[in-house]
């Protein structure tokens, strides 16, 4: 089975870069993260009928500034009225954000990342009950001198298809604070990156830096935005093990 397997973001038609950062802190904890958000999440490929998935990121994180950690719950939900068989929820971060561990999913492949992204994990999800969702915890590390992005896709069991994805998805912030113990970040803000000495500079945007092809048959280049698509389109390999 080929570890080659593909994932593209794609994005609106909109010509803004898109920033987004997830990390997970040591002293960070789920209750500390606030309510969860499906911002910056889309359809792509139609669920079966009955099956409505969808994720949720906290509405804020906080980065330790001494360790570049931080803790993240990525969760999944069935809100449809049937059971949803087989999927699985892949976790993906790019530019300064590092996802270093998923608790209970294996690690993506370094040639089965999508192109610009960093570090991946699969969740394979047996079942998820109608109205049931699944959360995970998420292990990451974020370099506050970049932005940052976090792609949460839903596929079919076998890679084939992608029911939902949230992200590219920013967390960020435009007062960065260096000399805090902590800095905190808020989903859909991009960040401000603090440069090595304490100072900041804004942030670097335009089409080519955050644009990766499309997989799809026929797809053509697009700019992805805040709000942007990234589905999994090489060839799928279903769940992936975890290497021995």
């Amino acid at each position: 089975m080929s570890s080659r397997r593909s994932t593209v973001i794609a994005g609106s038609l909109v010509t803004a870069s898109f920033s987004a950062v997830m990390i997970l802190s040591c002293t960070a904890s789920a209750d500390d993260q606030g309510p969860g958000s499906s911002k910056g999440g889309k359809v792509v490929d139609k669920a079966p009928a009955g099956v409505e998935p969808t994720t949720f990121l906290p509405s804020k994180i906080s980065v330790d500034n001494s360790t570049k950690k931080t803790a993240i719950t990525a969760t999944v939900k069935n809100q449809g009225s049937k059971d949803s068989g087989k999927i699985q929820l892949l976790v993906v971060g790019f530019d300064g954000l590092t996802v270093k561990n998923v608790a209970g999913c294996s690690a993506i492949d370094k040639n089965s990342l999508p192109k610009g992204s960093n570090s991946g994990f699969s969740c394979p999800i047996d079942n998820l009950a109608a109205g049931k969702s699944k959360s995970y915890a998420v292990d990451a590390t974020y370099d506050l001198t970049k932005n940052g992005k976090i792609c949460l896709p839903v596929q079919s069991g076998d890679g084939k298809k992608t029911y939902w994805q949230q992200g590219p998805v920013p967390f960020g912030t435009n007062n960065p604070s260096p000399n805090a113990p902590a800095t905190p970040l808020l989903l859909g803000t991009d960040n401000k990156p603090v440069a090595p000495g304490g100072e900041t500079e804004l942030p670097k945007t335009g089409v080519g830096r955050d644009v990766l092809p499309l997989g799809a048959a026929g797809a053509t280049l697009v700019a992805a935005g805040a709000a942007g698509l990234w589905w999994s389109t090489r060839r799928p390999v279903g769940p992936l093990r975890p290497r021995g």
